[in-house]
């Protein structure tokens, strides 16, 4: 069965430790990732991704946040992304992009931890490579199969 869901942001940073920043469009490269963005490169995390629904229960604990915060590369709407399996395929646009790893070890220094002691990226957040490239935005149409 096929699963629609939406790519609200899309977040880049030019250098690591930067803030990433959203941006209109982006070319997603065969194993590769984001072009332009700090963190691509050939290895299992290219490009990561958080929902905008636990975006948002962090923001229920009283703290203003901007897409791009969590450093997520792609905030995506109507996906659960952490109960994704491994290996499940994300239709962005024309690129495919494959789930590898699920959450991340938290580095207790991050600013959101420090300010209200908790961080849903290390639980919620997904990483992928891309398998086919393509450029992406907002308003690409984006599925995958359950």
């Amino acid at each position: 069965m096929k699963k629609e869901f939406k790519i609200l942001s899309i977040n880049i940073s030019l250098k690591k430790g930067e803030q990433k920043k959203p941006t209109q469009k982006v070319f997603l490269k065969k194993d590769f990732g984001i072009v332009g963005d700090a963190h691509a490169g050939n290895w299992h995390r290219q490009i990561s991704m958080l929902a905008n629904e636990d975006i948002e229960t962090m923001r229920g604990k009283g703290i203003e946040l901007k897409f791009g915060d969590f450093a997520e590369n792609i905030t995506t709407e109507n996906i659960d992304l952490c109960t994704l399996p491994l290996r499940t395929k994300l239709h962005l646009g024309n690129a495919v992009v494959e789930v590898t790893q699920i959450g991340k070890e938290c580095h207790h220094g991050c600013e959101i931890f420090q300010k209200i002691g908790d961080c849903v990226m290390p639980r919620k957040g997904i990483f992928v490579i891309v398998l086919e490239e393509g450029e992406i935005s907002n308003e690409s149409n984006c599925y995958y199969h359950i």
